[in-house]
């Protein structure tokens, strides 16, 4: 192989790669519903009252997906579950048991497991899902996390990336950009531990205290079905926010073919979170739209459903609307400006 022809994950995109490896499916099974959904599956075993199989997994890296110098092992196993869950929530259905495999290095102790696997018990609780531990083997350096989730979902309530069409509402539970400034600050006290020295890595983050908890305790929406069903609404798609708001924007277009307008100043974002991008003197609109690991849920209605649904369930807002495919992805500064998101991921923005 020459040179040139080598390209790196970095060089394609994360999704690219998927979409090239995806073709490699091995045997088509009727079993296997060729859905679009994100980090999941969806099966179908034997049709009863208990719906459809569905699984999501996820593989997790020290230093790479989290840093146990900042990161409190409980506060790890109890993310790492919420983040595969959160994949289950998306396509509307429920958890039921989750296999944690787990790749070990000589400097974790089995005191520290079982820290991990005291978060990875406090996240099952409140999901109701069973956790098991799978294989454990032994890694030289790093620790290697694996979380494999398997639930149910009633195929009449299943919801996927496919089904919305022009004129659906755009909508996001919760805040989005948390995640993002909990890690800056993190990040920026880890930088100042290592420039000072010491062995103890302690800083006062009160303060900070919503947005470190965004990102090291994220809580995956498992409440929104439930308000869906009491609603009588059904979303037109939907997925969940772990690669930031863009990312999963796009998903949601790709898979319908067809383009969006989002509002900027309708995207909700915290109080807290903005102060953060102000001490970084970062715009706090790249935390919502590029950051990611917020875990909330974005969706679209119909026009007639956004009120039913508020009448239940008021922690969503509606930030634009699904647009014809020619339309692109347009952001909506709301000061008589549009931006190109194509147009701006071309020119390296």
């Amino acid at each position: 192989m020459q040179e040139q022809d080598f390209q790196t994950i970095h060089d394609i995109g994360i999704r690219s790669l998927y979409d090239r490896l995806k073709k490699y499916s091995g045997a088509s099974r009727d079993e296997i519903i060729p859905a679009k959904v994100k980090n999941s599956s969806i099966k179908a075993p034997n049709k009863n009252e208990n719906g459809r199989l569905i699984s999501a997994s996820g593989i997790y890296l020290e230093g790479v997906h989290f840093d146990l110098v900042y990161t409190p092992l409980k506060h790890l196993g109890h993310k790492l579950l919420s983040a595969a869950a959160s994949h289950l929530y998306a396509v509307n259905g429920r958890p039921v048991s989750a296999r944690i495999d787990l790749a070990v290095p000589n400097k974790i102790s089995v005191s520290m497991l079982e820290q991990i696997y005291h978060g990875f018990d406090q996240a099952g609780k409140i999901y109701n899902c069973s956790v098991q531990p799978g294989d454990t083997t032994a890694s030289r350096q790093m620790l290697v996390v694996s979380v494999h989730v398997e639930g149910i979902v009633r195929e009449e309530e299943m919801i996927t990336l496919e089904g919305c069409s022009t004129g659906d509402q755009i909508c996001v539970t919760g805040d989005l950009g948390g995640a993002m400034a909990g890690l800056r600050v993190l990040l920026r006290e880890k930088q100042a531990w290592q420039e000072r020295g010491g062995d103890h890595f302690q800083p006062d983050l009160e303060e900070y205290e919503y947005v470190v908890g965004r990102q090291l305790m994220p809580l995956a929406r498992h409440d929104l079905g439930a308000y869906y069903e009491k609603a009588e609404v059904h979303p037109t798609s939907q997925v969940d926010v772990s690669q930031g708001l863009i990312n999963e924007m796009q998903l949601i277009a790709e898979a319908n073919n067809l383009g969006c307008e989002i509002f900027t100043p309708a995207v909700p974002i915290s109080l807290e979170t903005r102060q953060v991008a102000d001490e970084m003197q970062e715009d706090v609109d790249r935390y919502a739209f590029y950051g990611g690991e917020d875990y909330e849920m974005l969706f679209t209605l119909k026009k007639e459903d956004v009120e039913k649904l508020k009448a239940e369930f008021d922690d969503f807002t509606v930030i634009g609307e699904i647009k014809p495919a020619e339309y692109g992805i347009q952001l909506n500064t709301g000061e008589g400006k549009s931006i190109d998101i194509a147009k701006e991921k071309n020119q390296g923005l």
